[in-house]
Formats: structure tokens, C-alpha cells, sequence
């Protein structure tokens, strides 16, 4: 535990780790971040805690500061909460608790992690750390956001995202106009300027599903009012060749190491 006023007898972790290792403090810190730290046979993720004399720290025989590998998390975001654009993790919950918006960053924790996650991968304080977004979503809307701390993930998702397929499943009312769906497909127009041809299908009888590349903020709504549909709700259900799958809201699993956008 950490102390405003701690008992000098009392050290931080990552000291006494290090004075074990006879390595760094600052390697000390990741060994503890990557929870191969244990403080009386309890993993301990913060580098600051404190540790009494008599406990008992031991560092797994496996530690390697090669399993330290950045992570990406796929969240499927419930309808009302704020999925931002490039901002950091801490920036971002800054961000929202001044516009009194609800972040979707927020909702990732060990708590909400998928029970049926394939991936393997432990989860530790660390993987929620230092994400970046690059996949907005509109807080009326539902569905897969990425966020992630691998650096080539984000220049991928920041460079491509415009030409990364995405399906969307729309929820939609009224009667549509007549040859609609083809006029969805293609021959409409968006802020001035002519829709590239898109795939649109209907799903059942109230649903929509959209694959479309470069959508625009409010560009389905739009679409749809056109031909006579009002949007009720929508769900992001895959970005490229990365699907939401069996996620079910407000909870996230790993990307795969063999997923690729």
C-alpha cells in the first residue's frame, strides 16, 4: 500500500525488486508491471507499493521483459457513451469528465474483460494504460471500437481507417421509398457530394446491414432519411477483416495475434 507518510521501514517494490535482481528500477517497475511480481504470494501490479521487511517478495522463474508486448482491446460500446478519436486514455477520461460526457475508455477493466476471451492473455493493470483510439464511433450508436498500445496498430488504423471496410447493422422505421435499397447502394449524395457505390442489404425485416468504406458522421442517418427511413439504432459489427464476434456490450477481448485490419 502506498502512504503520504510512510513507515520508514517500509520500501517501494520496485527498490526491493531491483536490490534482488541487482538490475535497474526502472526494470524493477516493468517486472511489476508485467505481474511477475508477487508480495506474499499475491501479484502485486504497482511498482510504488510498499513492503514490510518480514514480507516475502518473490519474481516468477519465467519474468521476461520480452512477454512486455503492447496490446490492443476490442470494446463493444453500448449506445450513450463517447468513443473519441486519437486521444490517450488519460487525456480522453480528462476530456470527458470536463464536457460531462460518458467515455467508453471507462468501461475497460479486468472486471468487463470477455470470460470466453481465446487469446490467452492474462490481464494486467498495464494493458490499460497509455490506448489511443482511432476508431470513433457515435455515442448513439453501439459496437466495436479498437484501442490500442501498439504503436504499428495505431498508424495503421490512423492512416487506413478511411479505406478499412466497415458493417454496420442499422435498425431502421418507416417505408421505403420505391427502388431504395438501390439508390442506398448507390446514386446518393452527402454533404454536397456523390456516395462512392456501397453494399446494402436488408438483414429481416427492420434491419439494415451497410459494408462501406470512408463513412462520414452522420452519413447513414442521412442516407436513410433520404430514401425515407429514420435510423432507431446501429451497431458497428467489424472494422476491415476484424469482426466485433460474440462480444456482448460493455465488455472487450484481445485482438488476436493473427488478426490483421
Amino acid at each position: 500500500m502506498t502512504d503520504k507518510n510512510p513507515d520508514p521501514t517500509h520500501i517501494r517494490l520496485a527498490k526491493r525488486v531491483a536490490e534482488q535482481l541487482s538490475c535497474s528500477r526502472s526494470t524493477a517497475e516493468q517486472f511489476i508491471e508485467g505481474g511477475f511480481v508477487s508480495v506474499d504470494g499475491q501479484i502485486e501490479e504497482a511498482p510504488g507499493a510498499r513492503v514490510r521487511p518480514d514480507q516475502a517478495v518473490t519474481v516468477a522463474p519465467d519474468a521476461s521483459l520480452l512477454e512486455l508486448t503492447p496490446v490492443t482491446l476490442l470494446l463493444h460500446k453500448p449506445a450513450g457513451f463517447e468513443a473519441g478519436l486519437g486521444l490517450p486514455a488519460g487525456q480522453a477520461a480528462h476530456a470527458s469528465r470536463s464536457q460531462g460526457a460518458q467515455q467508453a475508455l471507462t468501461l475497460l477493466s479486468a472486471a468487463s474483460h470477455l470470460p470466453e476471451d481465446a487469446s490467452g492473455i492474462r490481464v494486467l493493470q498495464r494493458h490499460f494504460k497509455q490506448l489511443e483510439c482511432f476508431t470513433p464511433l457515435p455515442t448513439e450508436a453501439s459496437g466495436l471500437v479498437v484501442y490500442t498500445q501498439d504503436k504499428r496498430i495505431a498508424r495503421k488504423l490512423a492512416e487506413d481507417i478511411e479505406s478499412l471496410e466497415q458493417e454496420c447493422i442499422v435498425e431502421v422505421k418507416g417505408d421505403m421509398a420505391p427502388n431504395g435499397l438501390q439508390r442506398l447502394c448507390h446514386g446518393l449524395t452527402f454533404n454536397g457530394r456523390p456516395l462512392p457505390p456501397i453494399k446494402v442489404s436488408w438483414q429481416n425485416e427492420t434491419k439494415l446491414r451497410f459494408a462501406l468504406k470512408g463513412i462520414r458522421p452522420g452519413q447513414i442517418p442521412a442516407m436513410c432519411d433520404t430514401v425515407g427511413l429514420t435510423v432507431v439504432a446501429m451497431k458497428r459489427i467489424r472494422i476491415g477483416r476484424v469482426p466485433l464476434a460474440k462480444v456482448p456490450e460493455g465488455q472487450w477481448r484481445y485482438l488476436q495475434p493473427w488478426e490483421k485490419f
